[in-house]
């Protein structure tokens, strides 16, 4: 990285959620990253994502942004300050919400830096009307097109070099993730397909290897139950493990959820369940290779069957029965 002083470029990047939006957004932190490699480079996020993007080695800085409500008068003026006194050359708004583009305003009445984004009145608007029909990867690289910057790669992220036998691990095994956020459960395949697809995989001498955290410890619970042979590492991974598990599963496996996009952006070749909740045209993991993710897409996730998905696990791994 640059050594910080008064003459270097500053810029500042803004990413504050969700976690499957800053994986996506990894190959737009590298460009950024590469049109700017003298520049000192602060990203402005939220607590949850400071060690991912940190592993991700593309930035000089860390900012936490605690997302104030406009009433909090005293954290609205912090953040007001840490813009105004950062002395940014430009940022890049990657987050594009009312919420950033709010803080595009806390610049006035004095003049703002070179700004990337939707904000009204910025320097480097993503004018593009189409921009919300786009991928969200896609929609990045337009939106840095548009501040002139190009070739934009698309995600990697390398995770902690993880010790299976740490985990009770045999290779080789698939990565599973059953779960999703909980307000949406549309989005999630039923417990009982996945405990189903589990012991079919455990009959290939796979080895099904459960993620989540506790809140989906029913879901993991009743999977493990139906499959003795899982390893269930309910609330022992975190976002980097995850990525290094992925890396060395031969396959992820999951719902239309965060960790599916660390998997994808590990390597993993992965198959992602999609309903009409969410739709992939839009929002998708993208792998390393253009071919590394496949999408299983059932409007009503409780009509998937466990075999349609296992066609698509046998096609992925070459399986014989």
């Amino acid at each position: 990285m640059a050594s910080d002083d008064a003459t270097q470029e500053r810029i500042l990047v803004i990413k504050l959620s969700a976690l499957g939006d800053v994986i996506l957004a990894m190959g737009a932190f590298a460009a950024i990253r590469g049109a700017h490699p003298r520049a000192h480079i602060t990203v402005l996020t939220t607590k949850l994502y400071v060690d991912l993007i940190k592993s991700s080695g593309y930035f000089d800085a860390i900012a936490i942004d605690r997302r104030p409500k406009l009433f909090q008068i005293r954290e609205v003026l912090a953040l007001r300050r840490f813009l105004r006194k950062g002395n940014f050359d430009r940022i890049y708004d990657l987050q594009t919400s009312d919420r950033s583009g709010f803080y595009y305003r806390l610049f006035w009445p004095g003049k703002a830096p070179e700004w990337s984004g939707i904000a009204r009145g910025c320097s480097h608007p993503h004018s593009n009307p189409d921009r919300d029909s786009l991928h969200v990867i896609d929609r990045l690289a337009d939106q840095l097109h548009y501040a002139g910057i190009e070739n934009v790669p698309l995600p990697f992220l390398a995770g902690a070099d993880i010790d299976l036998d740490r985990f009770g691990i045999r290779s080789p095994f698939v990565l599973i993730c059953p779960g999703g956020a909980p307000h949406r459960p549309a989005k999630r395949w039923p417990a009982e397909r996945f405990g189903l697809l589990a012991k079919k995989l455990a009959d290939y001498r796979l080895t099904p290897v459960l993620i989540g955290t506790n809140n989906e410890a029913e879901v993991l619970g009743k999977i493990d139950g139906m499959c003795p042979k899982a390893r269930n590492l309910m609330g022992r991974t975190g976002f980097l493990d995850i990525a290094g598990l992925a890396a060395r599963s031969v396959l992820a496996i999951g719902n239309d959820t965060g960790p599916m996009h660390i998997a994808a952006a590990a390597g993993a070749p992965s198959i992602v369940l999609f309903s009409s909740e969410s739709d992939p045209k839009l929002s998708a993991p993208r792998g390393t290779t253009d071919n590394a993710v496949s999408i299983v897409r059932e409007n009503d996730l409780r009509e998937l069957t466990v075999n349609r998905v296992m066609d698509e696990v046998r096609r992925r791994l070459d399986l014989v029965d």
